[in-house]
């Protein structure tokens, strides 16, 4: 073992890296301070006072962009937030008030992808507005404006007395409670927040079907993780074994030979991913765009076959290769989101991520099934792909001629 320097990295001191990234993946700092805020967007439409003081509570709990309607569905829908919120007309206003009239509301609009997530943004929403009525108690003032407020608005119909008196009678003992020193609860139960929640791809493209719909990606991930470990590790093996020379002895160049492996790599993959559509047809997975998704199948395609090449030239034994390829493809998989979601790491993580290729191929492989991307939303993730897959094959094809 000890002359085995990468058997001696992966039994010692990789599970150790792999403990410290799970841990800041799952916000294990400590306390509160390493916890990941929600990323969403948020749309104003009230624009008052009452509205904004609303926004600023929500930053304790929320790392909030302020946008268009348009903008934020658009950045919903592409995956770049986990939802937005619109603050509707009338919000500040109702702010004002508390048992009368209509509730402050707000919009959601949550990627069907994150339900979890979405009850979640809820969950806080509730609290964050349930802090208006500590904040009204706190203030007698405010308190009996609004109760004048209410009974200078009530009906003088006769004909309502039974229904309006005692609520007459509750806002007279509302403001003599809050102007006693004792004062603290809120007497009864009220509506402090009215959420409508939207599901930003159904409304305005289809969404994930079922659940299959968004796991097929991460499976399609293992899937080509396996075939360049295979492939990568074979190709140390023959070089290893002299198999590499011998080809040379044939009338063909080392660029032909090389060549040849990756075509039967891409090949490989390809055939892969078209198994595993075909199960997940069985699960109920209905690709949106047949086109999209071959382009994300063929753009994964060639970023893994670099990858594959890239693996291969780093270990002169296949111990050192196979190695060397888990050592880079797990903490890629890891902040691409092929073992947990993005949403649920801090930020630092999932900024981290952009430079994960595993994230695109997800990203291009769900804009074939479920979120409908046109070619030009495609073009992004599949060209990233293109520009990894090549630069990894030309450093790769590099050091196998140098080995």
């Amino acid at each position: 073992m000890p002359r085995n320097k990468g058997g001696m990295f992966f039994t010692f001191a990789w599970p150790i890296v792999l403990m410290v990234l799970f841990g800041f993946a799952f916000g294990g700092t400590g306390g509160d301070a390493g916890a990941a805020k929600v990323r969403i967007a948020v749309v104003d439409e009230d624009g008052t006072a009452g509205s904004a003081a609303f926004l600023t509570r929500l930053e304790a709990s929320f790392e909030l962009t302020p946008m268009t309607r348009p903008e934020a569905e658009t950045a919903v829908r592409l995956g770049q937030r986990s939802g937005y919120l619109v603050i509707v007309k009338g919000f500040g206003a109702a702010a004002e008030r508390l048992f009368y009239g209509a509730p402050k509301e707000i919009e959601l609009g949550v990627d069907p992808a994150r339900q979890a997530e979405a009850g979640m943004i809820e969950g806080l929403l509730m609290k964050h507005a349930a802090a208006d009525m500590q904040n009204l108690f706190n203030d007698p003032a405010a308190t009996t404006r609004m109760a004048d407020q209410a009974m200078a608005g009530m009906p003088t119909d006769p004909a309502l007395g039974p229904q309006v008196a005692p609520v007459q009678r509750f806002l007279g003992e509302l403001k003599t409670f809050v102007n006693t020193p004792a004062a603290g609860a809120a007497p009864g139960a009220w509506e402090p927040l009215r959420i409508t929640s939207r599901s930003v791809a159904r409304e305005r493209r289809r969404g994930p079907d079922n659940a299959f719909d968004v796991t097929f990606p991460q499976g399609i991930v293992w899937g080509l993780i396996g075939c360049v470990m295979t492939f990568g590790v074979s190709l140390v093996t023959e070089r290893t074994h002299g198999t590499l020379v011998r080809l040379r002895m044939a009338p063909l160049t080392r660029a032909q030979i090389l060549g040849g492996k990756a075509l039967a790599c891409f090949v490989t993959i390809m055939v892969v991913e078209l198994i595993l559509l075909a199960v997940a047809f069985g699960f109920g997975v209905r690709p949106s765009s047949l086109p999209m998704l071959a382009l994300a199948g063929v753009s994964a395609a060639v970023c893994f076959v670099g990858l594959m090449m890239l693996i291969a030239s780093l270990g002169k034994t296949e111990q050192t290769a196979a190695g060397a390829g888990w050592a880079i493809l797990m903490p890629l998989s890891m902040i691409g989101g092929a073992m947990v979601p993005q949403f649920v790491m801090p930020q630092w993580m999932q900024t981290a991520g952009l430079i994960s290729p595993i994230r695109y191929v997800i990203l291009a492989i769900e804009g074939g099934i479920w979120r409908q991307f046109t070619l030009s939303e495609m073009a992004l993730p599949c060209a990233v792909l293109g520009v990894v897959g090549m630069a990894c094959f030309v450093a790769g094809t590099r050091g196998l001629r140098e080995t």
